[in-house]
Parts: C-alpha cells; structure tokens; sequence
C-alpha cells in the first residue's frame, strides 16, 4: 500500500511538471505568433499637443493620417507589415527631408491585416516612388475606417 502511494504520487508530480513546461511553451509561443501577426510598423511624422500646431506643421504633408489619442495628435505617413516596404518608405520621405520615428503598433482587424500584406505585394514590386506613394495613401485611407 506505501509503494503505491510513493508511486501514485511520483507520477502525479511528474505529470504536473511535464504538463507545466508543456503549456507554458505552447501558450508563449502560440501568444508570440497572434502578437506578430497583429504587428505593425508606422511611420510616425511626429506628435502634436494643439490643433494649430499640428496644422502649421503638417501643411506640406500630401498624405497622412491622425491619430488622436491621450489629448495629442499622432500624424503617420506609412504603415506596413514588411521591413522591405518599411525601408523603401523611410528612403522615400528621407530624401523629402522628412525624419520619421518608426513604431510598431498592434491592430486586431483581420480585413485590415489582409489589406495591407496585399498592398505592401504592390510596394515591394514596385520602384517607382509615385507608384508607392499612392498605395500607400490608400492604406493610410483604410487605417483611417478601421480606426474611425
């Protein structure tokens, strides 16, 4: 009767700790992919705390959009799931002598992640600056349903 409790109770502690490290790894890695697949990169002009502030600052921008969160004004210009297409944008508003803070933000709407891995396709087989600048202002339309 002794054996078998010691025993029932080696294989009870063995269980747990297998069953343990099993769904720890499994949960972290699966919660790890739900996170970069909601992943997104901006390209973010810079951040205003006043409307007129924010208006003379961005009168040169042809395409952007704003974000207003915690009584500030966020304004991208680009928003992209791919570092390649992140790279071609950050090069193209460089050389417009445009200095850009890059963030990664997550977003949770399934037609706006399809949306945007379709477009950035077109912006990484195109090298026309123009080309990707228009895919890019329709994004940054879309973003603006998704997040209005």
């Amino acid at each position: 009767m002794k054996k078998t409790i010691i025993w029932s109770f080696i294989f009870i502690v063995l269980g747990f700790a297998l069953g343990s490290s099993f769904y720890n790894g499994t949960y972290s890695s699966l919660n790890e992919v739900v996170k970069n697949k909601n992943k997104f990169y901006f390209l973010q002009e810079g951040v205003y705390n006043s409307l007129p502030s924010l208006k003379k600052n961005i009168s040169n921008l042809e395409q952007k959009v704003i974000d207003h969160k915690d009584n500030n004004y966020y304004v991208y210009v680009g928003i992209t799931r791919d570092k390649e297409v992140l790279a071609k944008l950050q090069k193209i508003y460089k050389e417009k002598g445009l200095q850009l803070l890059e963030k990664e933000q997550t977003i949770n709407s399934e037609e706006f992640i399809n949306n945007v891995e379709q477009f950035d396709l077109l912006i990484r087989e195109s090298s026309e600056e123009d080309e990707i600048l228009a895919i890019e202002e329709v994004v940054l339309a879309n973003y603006e349903e998704v997040s209005g």
